[in-house]
């Protein structure tokens, strides 16, 4: 009876490991699927089901390459794309809770803060309902089976072991974070200046009336307004959510495309 052949299972099993190294590191990295609320155990068994789709993909893989340098630097480049294409979406994303920090703290609302549970950071609670509010949306436009349909198709455009340039990978954060500081003023710039015209008019008046306690006067006015202001703007937080959505995705996809052009 003919024994197992070790070395083709051991080959196997690496070709395997590799597969799942960009999967993996996007996974940890994307926003919904890296949050701290997600078990480990879960994204790992995610990263090894769908390295089961791509694991034909990769070329066969010599045994003695994880003792080699060419093999570390391979090793490394995969896993700096998945990071990268999940960090530039996480960054895009974070433009909503810049948004929500800055509208807090312009309603006198910074020091209602708690724990993030999807970063573990300490974050204002307008922040956390506009981002949650931008993951629902994420999620009912399947966002997110979008977003693990691009990094599987980067296997096929970025094959295992293509060399990539470090300056493609640098540029796509800068721009990432750029994009991600214009997005949260388009959104926060309207309520920020409706509640700055709003602390204006009570500054008037309590100038006017000097009498009146500053504190019972206008907090409350400024809470009431701010709450309103909200409710009002949920249909355009619902476009801006979408636009964040398909421009992250698309940068996504772009970062994929010029690490495959060099």
């Amino acid at each position: 009876m003919p024994g197992l052949d070790l070395q083709l299972v051991i080959a196997l099993l690496l070709q395997y490991f590799l597969a799942s190294l960009r999967i993996g590191a996007f996974l940890l990295s994307a926003p919904l699927f890296g949050a701290r609320w997600l078990p480990l155990q879960v994204r790992i068994i995610m990263a090894l089901s769908m390295a089961a789709a791509v694991v034909g993909q990769l070329p066969p893989v010599d045994v003695n390459l994880l003792t080699s340098s060419v093999g570390m630097v391979m090793i490394f480049i995969e896993i700096a794309i998945g990071l990268t294409a999940g960090l530039t979406l996480t960054i895009w994303f974070a433009a909503m809770l810049l948004a929500g920090e800055k509208i807090a703290t312009s309603a006198g609302l910074g020091f209602a803060a708690q724990v993030d549970p999807t970063t573990g950071a300490n974050t204002p609670v307008v922040s956390q309902i506009l981002y949650l509010f931008l993951l629902v949306v994420f999620i009912s436009v399947d966002g997110h089976l979008m977003a693990i349909a691009t990094i599987m198709e980067s296997y096929r455009i970025l094959p295992f072991g293509t060399p990539v340039a470090p300056d493609v990978l640098i540029a796509a954060g800068i721009g990432a974070a750029g994009s991600m500081f214009l997005s949260a003023a388009i959104i926060m710039l309207p309520i920020s200046m409706l509640l700055l015209l709003i602390n204006v008019a009570v500054g008037i008046i309590s100038r006017s009336a000097p009498t009146l306690n500053l504190f019972s006067f206008g907090f409350p006015i400024t809470l009431i307004a701010v709450f309103i202001l909200l409710y009002v703007s949920v249909g355009s937080f619902g476009a801006s959510s979408n636009d964040l959505i398909d421009s992250g995705l698309l940068y996504m996809q772009t970062l994929i495309g010029d690490l495959a052009n060099g």
